[in-house]
C-alpha cells in the first residue's frame, strides 16, 4: 500500500521520532504532495531551527498561517505553513478557556503568570498539541500535518495534552489555596498545612508577591473544567480514526530505538500508527562491483594526458568507496529488518534515500515527495 493511499482520508498526520531524522523535511513533503492532489493543506512546524520555513523558501513566518506559492509545480490545491509562537498560543489559550473577560484580564496581567508564561511556553511538546487542536478544530483545511520537536524524551510529546489538566487539578490547588479564602486573600494566610510555605515565601518576596501568587492560583482554580474539556478533546483528535502517527526515523541504532518507543506506546495507547519512514538511507544496487572492470577503460583513456597511475590511484579510491557504501547499506538493513520485526502487518514501512545537497526549497521537496509518492509524482 503506497503512503498515499494510507493518507487519502486522513485529516491530521502527526510526524513524530528523534531529531536529526528528517522529521521536517518529511512533514513538509507530505504536505505539498498533497496539495499537488488537490487537497488544502497547513504544515505546522515547532521546530526551533526553524528549517521547515527554509525548505519552503521562506525568510519567516509565525503563529498566522502563510500560504506557499506553489506556481510551476502543478498543484491543484493550496500549502499553508505556520511556525509555532509559544507565548501567544498560550495567551490565545487562557482566553479561550477564561469565560469571563475580567478573569482573562486579570490572569493575562498577572504578575507571577507574566513571570512563569516563558518557562510553560518553553514546553514545546504542550504548545503543539494546544494550537494542533485549535487548527484541527476549525476545520480550514483538509488535512494538517504537524511537524514535532525534537524531544529529549520521547514520551514527552504523548504526555503533553494533560500536562495543564494536571497542574490544575483541583486537588493540588486546594492544597495552595486553603490558607485563605477567595473573599479575605490574607485574612487566613498563615493557617492551614501549607502556611509554612506561605509564610517562607512572604518572608523572601514580600508581601506583594505573596499577593500576586495568591491571586494567579485563585484565577486559574476557575480554569480547570476548561483545561479538563481540551485535554479529553486533544486525546480524542489523536486516537480519531482520522488522525494517523507517522514515525520518522533513520537507519541507525539511537533513532531506531526511539522508533521502537513509538511503535510500543502508540500501540499501548492505542493511538493510530500507519507505518514508519525511513529517511536517510545509503542505496546500492546490491552488487560490489570491481571499477577496474567498469571503468577501467574509460578511466585509462581520459588519463592519458596526467601524470602515470592518475587512473589507478582513481580507481582504487573509487573501489574503497563503493565497498564502504556497500557495508554501510549492510549495516542500515539490519536495522530496517529490526523495525520490520516490530511492526504488524497493517503498519507499512517507506523507505526515502539519502539525496546529495541541503532539502531547503520546493524542488528538493518535490524530490522527497517522488520517494514516498513515487506513483502520484
Amino acid at each position: 500500500m503506497s503512503l498515499a493511499q494510507v493518507i487519502a482520508n486522513k485529516k491530521l498526520l502527526i510526524c513524530v521520532g528523534s531529531g536529526g531524522v528528517g522529521k521536517t523535511s518529511m512533514a513538509a513533503a507530505i504536505g505539498l504532495s498533497a496539495a499537488q492532489q488537490g487537497r488544502r493543506v497547513l504544515v505546522l512546524t515547532i521546530d526551533p531551527a526553524r528549517r521547515l520555513a527554509n525548505s519552503l523558501g521562506l525568510e519567516r513566518f509565525g503563529n498566522n498561517e502563510t500560504q506557499i506559492d506553489l506556481t510551476g509545480l502543478n498543484a491543484s490545491g493550496e500549502l499553508w505553513a505556520m511556525m509555532l509562537d509559544s507565548r501567544r498560543t498560550f495567551d490565545d489559550l487562557i482566553k479561550r478557556v477564561a469565560k469571563d473577560p475580567r478573569l482573562e484580564e486579570a490572569i493575562l496581567n498577572n504578575r507571577v503568570y507574566q513571570s512563569i508564561t516563558d518557562t510553560i511556553v518553553g514546553n514545546q511538546e504542550y504548545m503543539a498539541t494546544e494550537k494542533l487542536y485549535d487548527v484541527v478544530a476549525s476545520k480550514q483545511y483538509d488535512l494538517v500535518v504537524l511537524d514535532t520537536p525534537p524531544v529529549k524524551n520521547a514520551l514527552d510529546f504523548l504526555e503533553s495534552p494533560g500536562r495543564m489538566a494536571r497542574f490544575v487539578d483541583k486537588r493540588i490547588m486546594k492544597w495552595f489555596l486553603k490558607p485563605y479564602n477567595e473573599q479575605r486573600v490574607f485574612g487566613r494566610l498563615f493557617m492551614g498545612t501549607s502556611a509554612v510555605l506561605f509564610r517562607l515565601l512572604g518572608h523572601i518576596f514580600g508581601r506583594e508577591f505573596l499577593k500576586d501568587l495568591s491571586e494567579f492560583f485563585i484565577h486559574f482554580k476557575d480554569l480547570y473544567e476548561g483545561f479538563q474539556h481540551r485535554h479529553m478533546a486533544v486525546l480524542e483528535m489523536f486516537t480519531d480514526p482520522t488522525t494517523s502517527f507517522l514515525i520518522v526515523t533513520a537507519p541507525n541504532q539511537p533513532s531506531v530505538d526511539v522508533a521502537r518507543f513509538f511503535v510500543d506506546e502508540l500501540r499501548q495507547r492505542q493511538m493510530p500508527n500507519d507505518g514508519v519512514i525511513i529517511n536517510q538511507c545509503h542505496v546500492t544496487g546490491g552488487q560490489v562491483l570491481d571499477p577496474l572492470v567498469v571503468l577501467g577503460q574509460r578511466a585509462t583513456e581520459l588519463a592519458r594526458d596526467l601524470k602515470a597511475h592518475t587512473a589507478d590511484e582513481l580507481l582504487v579510491r573509487l573501489g574503497a568507496a563503493h565497498r564502504r557504501m556497500c557495508e554501510l547499506s549492510t549495516i542500515e538493513q539490519t536495522f530496517v529488518q529490526q523495525l520490520e520485526h516490530l511492526i504488524s502487518d497493517k503498519q507499512k514501512m517507506w523507505k526515502v534515500p539519502r539525496l546529495s545537497g541541503e532539502v531547503n526549497d520546493l524542488v528538493g521537496l518535490n524530490k522527497v515527495g517522488d520517494h514516498l509518492f513515487p506513483s502520484t509524482s
